[in-house]
């Protein structure tokens, strides 16, 4: 636990720092060499999840709003968790082993960072700034949920299914972590599922991100079937996920150029009075 919080704060001072540098021009970019790029990245990584965490502090009215929705369809879904879970016992036989070890596989960490880690280095090595922005995103929004999820277990410690002493047994407020009381919430959850946002941000095709955030969705399937997440936990997790990749791709924004789905704005055409003591007309603008 120790090593959490040391990790928590070394990301808000790291944070704190790069956010004096954000009004520097990113005309530099390209007359970075490649440590520069990747001291760079890091700072941003660390920069992105320090803004994710600071989001709740400037919440308004929408926010706070969109916060309640999520909170009350995860009390809305903790009054049927015990008959989802009774439908996973059912159905855990019949369910493809290869997907379920799928799920299961994909949302763990060092799969995760094997993923994410790989993406961002192609873009580094090859120079690629879009990708480069992309694996940031990834690494950042993974280390965010990964580091939330792991201090919140440890609050709230929630029971998880399979020792079947029921939906409302916590035993919170441990510095370690307690095994079986750690259901809420889930980590391969925000893992996998963040890992498909972030990537999913990438296309405006529909069909392709309704396809990677079905993929997405498969850790949350496996954890319920294999009896380590109730429902409420996993849509909960799902939700932060979403709240972490848009926070932090906002963050981003600030510090590149470029980015896979950026959509070249239409011009506009815009009719200016100008008025002097000289002069009296009409300019167009476009």
């Amino acid at each position: 636990m120790k090593k959490v919080f040391v990790i928590f704060l070394f990301t808000i001072c790291v944070s704190t720092s790069f956010s004096q540098t954000e009004k520097i021009s990113f005309n530099l970019e390209s007359n970075r060499n490649f440590w520069q790029k990747f001291t760079y990245d890091l700072g941003n990584m660390a920069g992105g999840m320090g803004y994710a965490y600071s989001r709740p502090l400037h919440w308004k009215k929408k926010q706070f709003a969109n916060f309640g929705y999520v909170a009350a369809g995860t009390v809305a879904l903790y009054t049927v968790d015990d008959d989802i879970d009774n439908w996973a016992k059912g159905w855990s036989g019949h369910t493809p082993r290869w997907l379920v070890d799928y799920g299961n596989d994909i949302g763990s960490p060092n799969n995760n960072y094997k993923l994410t880690g790989a993406v961002y280095l192609v873009g580094l090595f090859t120079d690629d700034p879009k990708l480069r922005r992309t694996g940031v995103l990834l690494i950042s929004s993974a280390s965010a949920a990964g580091l939330l999820q792991q201090v919140s277990k440890r609050i709230i410690g929630r029971a998880r299914p399979r020792i079947d002493v029921g939906k409302d047994k916590f035993d919170p407020f441990h510095i370690d972590r307690v095994f079986n009381y750690d259901s809420f919430p889930s980590g391969h959850v925000m893992l996998g599922f963040t890992n498909a946002y972030a990537i999913a941000k990438q296309f405006d095709n529909p069909w392709i991100k309704a396809g990677l955030y079905t993929v997405g969705s498969i850790p949350g399937l496996s954890r319920i079937i294999d009896r380590f997440h109730w429902v409420s936990d996993v849509v909960f997790s799902t939700a932060i996920s979403i709240f972490i990749v848009e926070a932090i791709d906002r963050f981003l924004d600030t510090k590149y150029d470029e980015k896979y789905n950026s959509v070249k704005k239409q011009k506009k055409v815009v009719w200016d009075l100008q008025v002097t003591p000289r002069t009296f007309g009409i300019s167009m603008n476009f």
